[in-house]
């Protein structure tokens, strides 16, 4: 089965069907009691579970299937204030994503990467001058400690301008990040759960029913029978799905739903993976003949990430599928400044997210908010409803959500995750004083390679990204041989995917099934061939529990 968030259809693109969603392998019971049961295990969800569990509160976590299985890992992976906002003079959210930039850049350097994007200026679409002074407001808008500034670009002499069309002579520069979404989904539930947290993946929550002083929630997970949990406070981060969770499962004692005055629009953003496309670092940023913008993104070494679009939907799960149009239009904007012309049929890999915004009645899809809001409802027991948010702000989100919740429980607990590092972030030991992330995740490889040298190159760099300072659980059997070699690590089950890293991701990151790691907590899916993610598969299966 090809996951609801990829596309697979036509000739060149990745079949990726493996039908390792059939049987589950990570299996955890709730306890009958908790302070906060969080619905939703995208990246708002995971971020408010373990910003409260930091706390010391006792928190419960349910996500209906994988974690980041829909619009948390569809994003464009992007660490950005958004200078396209600007724009749309929503100078309040590109401030409060700018000044989350760099904390989250720091908080996990081995996810995370500082990245350079080069605008090629068409005057037709936007003066120098206008694109001049957006640039000065990003660059100050909030304190950089070590982003470059932008500047201006001659791509005449500039590597950036070398896969151009001739008639793009001037461009501009500027810092952002990237960010491997769904490994930063992963990783603040692994956080959360080691600070005390329940994450249940593949359980949803049927129903919840509100009483003065607690909620009374019926939770089922795949195969077992329902159980009940009693929460002091609950918060609704199903994305896409908040308003349908709120409708649908949510009750007052009475029977009555509780009183909605949220409201989201669902718009899709589709993404297109080519053969790359450019040798250099840097990431383009291009103004699309709609005045839309669409970037291409070095992306996994050997290829380019394209995206997005901004498309309406009704129906968050139907809509999660890239049409033929959006991909020829995706096509069409970047051989616009490409001298290679780009074809649907170059496609490898396709995939879309449901995007949940804030519904603000722009006319325009892309002209609609990203920016979140936390509707609190005490009528009864807490009810924190997310409406909105993106993953650059979802720490914040997460603290502000926290601070009112602890709040409501009579419970206030001091915010504590602006200086944390994330699972793997610390590489202290490994290097010494930091000093700022690139670097230090720099030295970390080199680090790497003195210690484990008998680690091939490009594994010793993928575990490195991967898993930062946890790099030692992967090699844990490696190291405590004398021989210290690749057979310690396991069965190769793939090319370069061994049992020891499998066995991690099963136990410690909550990987059920090939998909959950080829194709969210890496992209290994995509240098793979399809009898290779069968191996995959079928070593899932052999996890399974005998009849």
């Amino acid at each position: 089965m090809i996951p609801r968030h990829h596309h697979a259809a036509t000739t060149g693109r990745a079949d990726h069907a493996t039908g390792s969603e059939q049987g589950r392998t990570s299996r955890q019971d709730a306890p009958p009691q908790a302070d906060v049961l969080v619905v939703g295990g995208g990246i708002n969800g995971v971020g408010i579970a373990r910003d409260l569990a930091g706390r010391g509160l006792r928190v419960v976590l349910c996500e209906r299937d994988d974690l980041a299985a829909h619009t948390s890992s569809s994003s464009t992976k992007l660490i950005h204030g958004g200078l396209r906002y600007l724009e749309h003079r929503e100078f309040g959210l590109v401030r409060k994503a700018l000044q989350e930039r760099e904390l989250l850049l720091r908080a996990a350097p081995h996810i995370t990467a500082a990245l350079r994007f080069v605008m090629p200026h068409a005057p037709h679409m936007r003066p120098a001058w206008l694109i001049r002074l957006g640039l000065f407001l990003y660059d100050h808008l909030a304190r950089r400690a070590w982003l470059p500034a932008s500047g201006g670009l001659d791509l005449r002499r500039h590597p950036a301008g070398a896969p151009l069309r001739a008639d793009y002579a001037r461009g501009f520069v500027y810092s952002d990040g990237w960010v491997d979404d769904a490994r930063l989904v992963a990783l603040c539930a692994v956080d959360a759960a080691e600070r005390g947290a329940c994450v249940l993946t593949h359980t949803a929550c049927l129903r919840a029913e509100r009483a003065a002083d607690a909620w009374t929630a019926t939770l089922q997970g795949e195969g077992g029978p329902p159980t009940q949990l009693r929460a002091r406070a609950l918060v609704n981060a199903a994305g896409p799905w908040a308003e349908r969770f709120l409708k649908t499962a949510l009750h007052e004692a009475d029977g009555a739903a509780p009183r909605e005055r949220g409201a989201l629009r669902l718009v899709r953003g589709s993404h297109i993976v080519v053969p790359r496309l450019f040798d250099h670092g840097d990431a383009y940023i291009l103004q699309a003949d709609d005045r839309r913008i669409v970037f291409a993104i070095p992306y996994e070494h050997d290829f380019t990430l394209i995206g997005t679009t901004d498309v309406e939907v009704d129906d968050p799960a139907a809509g999660a599928h890239v049409s033929e149009a959006e991909i020829a239009y995706l096509c069409a904007q970047v051989n616009r400044y490409f001298r290679a012309a780009v074809e649907p049929a170059q496609v490898v890999w396709s995939y879309a997210g449901v995007r949940p915004l804030l519904e603000d009645h722009a006319g325009d899809p892309a002209a609609a908010t990203r920016d979140y809001r936390l509707e609190f409802d005490v009528s009864g027991a807490p009810l924190l409803t997310v409406w909105g948010g993106k993953i650059t702000t979802f720490r914040k989100l997460a603290e502000q959500a926290a601070d009112r919740l602890c709040a409501a429980l009579g419970e206030p607990r001091p915010a504590w995750t602006a200086t944390a590092t994330l699972p793997g972030g610390d590489l202290g030991a490994w290097i010494g004083p930091l000093r700022r992330p690139d670097e230090d995740f720099a030295r970390f490889v080199e680090a790497v390679a003195r210690r484990v040298p008998w680690l091939p190159g490009a594994l010793a760099q993928r575990y490195a990204r991967a898993y930062g300072s946890r790099i030692d659980q992967i090699l844990r059997a490696a190291d405590a041989s004398q021989a210290g070699a690749l057979r310690d690590l396991g069965e190769e089950v793939a090319p370069g995917l061994y049992e020891a890293e499998l066995r991690y991701l099963q136990q410690v990151e909550r990987a059920c099934c090939a998909d959950d790691v080829l194709w969210r907590r890496s992209k290994l899916g995509l240098h793979l061939t399809p009898a290779q993610r069968a191996a995959v598969a079928a070593w899932f299966d052999r996890q399974q529990p005998k009849a």
